[in-house]
């Protein structure tokens, strides 16, 4: 039976030490952090004040005119009046925000001078940097990985702390992004790589070597949830292949970049990368609009997207990569339900619900909606992923739980207050028209009115007149549709509006042919039994509609950020030692080895 909607408390309690559960290993987790406001413009990092910070540091760094504090997610405050339900918990504690550092917020005029480095820097593509040949710019990546793994301990913190990442998330997150960036260089290096390598092409009487170079200045803007994998897997590439890049700092998630600025001024050519942070619209419509910006690497929502692209004056030579918003569907199909089939319903269960609450909910690629016959078989898989959901543990970033102290909390807090309030929003509007909320103390806040540390919601049966049926919510709320025929499924994916992912559950395989067929142009990826995911990189990650524009990958990146260019000649034009000669002075055509 579902959870009684109209009894589900506002808030309910945390204890700052749940029973079974420690803090992380490293003592610091628990200790926030501080990172001071600062940049990197033109090969320094400067440090950001106010005016009423005082003469030494005037004279120093870089005046703003507002300095925003950064807040953390996760400070134990004081007493909670909040309903508490565990009658152990006696020293129930309020979740607070608690200043963790500060981003400077530009002004347009300060942006234009950050876009003024950056031009200096590529200089019409003949800038130290683009000149540099790749041989000599993938050490320098190498070296940058190097100084940046010295900061390992500090960005997991930092990501523990601002965007509520549980520390093996973390953790993986940095150390997945120094994967990536490997793999990217090992790709490139790859002596089948005929775009990189050094060998001429014979095609008829012309011979031509081939390689791809850089399109210009990239203005990159990342999100907040990965604000390090998601944003270098198209930072790096674009750098590797000699474009320079303007990075907006997101307003969320942002410290850790921050704590990049050293690693990047010290390998780097000065102005191969700079930061701006502060408003959006102060500060990236201005450098749009000189139409000096070549490439667009943005991830976030399509109308930010829509909006920046439109402030082009030309936007026809505008390079754009974009991964955008999602509602990826999971569907049930009808043979899961046989008595004989338990085992494989109980694995789809544990996929839907890793997949549906992973981060929070909180990932582009996270089940959005999951698809199950009407009736009974509906209402199991709701009920069956409500008790799989009050079960999981909800906590801070550090906390571990079990007998081993080996687990950490599944479910932690969200970035803000803003993310809370979308979540109840929706949540309303869905019970207001018949939906139940399946898991107890579902959509609860935990440790106060201040608190945004979230108990998951289940709800069932969510109909097309929801908002949660068609907008993406990003957060802990796993909605439960029902279908009578499988047209119900198809249209919802014809006529939806995003195209990233999907995920088909079967035992047997009936009706998974047909689903394939139809998912195969509105879909990027197509998932048999698991839940939708970017990896593994080496796999081209892509999208419709407006769900995505380019396509990542290892390698696809790196096509995404370049051109081919080519430099040929017809046989008997021209001497073998004068060609000879050619190659041993240019830096573009040098040897990789």
């Amino acid at each position: 039976a579902e959870a009684d909607s109209s009894a589900v408390p506002t808030s309910i309690c945390l204890s700052p030490q749940p029973a079974g559960s420690k803090s992380g290993d490293e003592s610091s987790s628990s200790a926030p952090p501080f990172v001071a406001g600062k940049t990197l413009v033109d090969g320094k990092v400067i440090e950001a004040y106010t005016a009423t910070d005082g003469t030494k540091k005037r004279e120093e760094g870089m005046q703003v005119d507002t300095m925003a504090d950064v807040l953390g997610c996760c400070s134990l405050g004081g007493s909670n009046d909040g309903t508490d339900t565990d009658d152990n918990a006696e020293t129930c504690q309020a979740l607070q925000p608690v200043v963790i550092g500060q981003s400077p917020q530009f002004s347009t005029e300060q942006s234009l001078e950050v876009l003024g480095a950056a031009r200096e820097a590529w200089n019409g593509g003949s800038g130290e940097w683009p000149q540099m040949s790749l041989k000599s710019r993938i050490e320098a990546i190498e070296h940058f990985v190097r100084e940046l793994s010295k900061q390992r301990e500090a960005i997991v913190t930092v990501l523990m702390w601002e965007i509520g990442k549980n520390r093996k998330d973390a953790e993986a997150e940095f150390d997945r992004t120094v994967v990536f960036i490997r793999e990217v260089i090992a790709a490139i290096r790859m002596p089948d790589a005929a775009e990189y390598n050094d060998e001429w092409q014979h095609v008829g009487s012309t011979r031509a070597f081939v390689r791809r170079a850089a399109i210009g200045i990239i203005m990159c803007l990342g999100p907040y949830n990965y604000p390090l994998n998601e944003t270098y897997a198209t930072l790096i590439p674009a750098l590797l292949m000699g474009n320079v890049a303007i990075m907006k700092i997101p307003t969320i998630g942002g410290l850790v970049h921050s704590l990049t600025m050293d690693a990047f001024a010290k390998t780097l050519p000065h102005g191969t990368i700079n930061f701006i942070s502060g408003s959006g619209r102060a500060t990236m419509p201005p450098l749009m609009e000189t139409g000096m910006i070549d490439g667009l690497a943005f991830i976030g929502g399509s109308k930010a997207a829509d909006d920046l692209i439109q402030t082009h004056p030309q936007p026809h030579r505008l390079k754009v990569f974009l991964q955008l918003e999602a509602k990826n569907p999971a569907i049930f199909l009808p043979d899961l339900f046989a008595t004989s089939e338990e085992a494989a319903l109980d694995h789809v269960i544990n996929e839907a619900v890793s997949g549906g609450l992973s981060y929070n909910g909180q990932r582009c690629t996270a089940l959005k909606i999951m698809f199950a016959p009407k009736g009974s078989d509906a209402g199991l898989v709701a009920k069956r992923i409500a008790e799989k959901v009050e079960s999981m543990h909800v906590g801070l970033p550090w906390q571990k739980f079990g007998d081993n102290n080996k687990s950490y909390s599944q479910i932690t807090p969200l970035p803000n207050l803003k993310r809370v309030a979308y979540m109840k929003k929706l949540i309303d509007d869905a019970t207001s028209k018949g939906a139940k909320i399946m898991n107890k103390n579902g959509g609860a806040i935990v440790g106060g009115s201040e608190s945004t540390l979230m108990v998951p919601a289940v709800l069932y049966p969510v109909t097309s007149d929801m908002d949660l049926y068609k907008e993406e919510q990003f957060g802990p709320i796993v909605p439960v549709a029902e279908y009578d025929s499988m047209e119900t499924v198809l249209e919802y994916a014809r006529e939806g509006i995003y195209g990233q992912q999907a995920s088909i559950f079967t035992a047997k395989g009936d009706g998974s042919s047909l689903l394939i067929d139809r998912f195969a142009n509105v879909f990027g990826k197509i998932n048999i039994n698991g839940s939708c995911g970017r990896s593994p990189d080496s796999l081209p990650f892509s999208g419709r509609r407006s769900s995505a524009m380019g396509v990542m990958s290892i390698t696809e990146a790196l096509r995404e950020f370049s051109v081919p260019t080519i430099v040929s000649y017809k046989e008997g034009n021209v001497a073998n030692s004068v060609i000879r000669s050619i190659e041993k002075e240019s830096s573009f055509m040098e040897t990789l080895v």
